[in-house]
């Protein structure tokens, strides 16, 4: 997982979440780029659990093994530490 705020960051972004979060609805059918896991820096699923795109990212994500409680995970346990990653 990884927030909308931390991805904007290491783009070079800088604060740009909310430009992120437009990106990436816009992204065309069939993407294979990861959206479902990006999420709010509280760990929140800020997708409507209501809607298809809100549905699909919660499905996507129990698939994974993430466990979802009331529309969030634990960013601790499941979120991107890039460093923890780097060579």
């Amino acid at each position: 997982m990884v927030s909308y705020g931390q991805l904007a960051e290491l783009a070079g972004l800088g604060r740009a979440a909310r430009w992120v979060g437009r990106s990436l609805s816009q992204l065309p059918q069939g993407s294979t780029l990861p959206w479902h896991r990006v999420i709010a820096a509280s760990g929140r699923l800020s997708l409507p659990a209501g809607s298809v795109s809100g549905a699909e990212q919660r499905a996507r994500l129990r698939a994974e093994g993430v466990l979802v409680v009331n529309d969030r995970v634990d960013i601790r346990r499941h979120g991107w530490r890039p460093m923890e990653h780097s060579g």
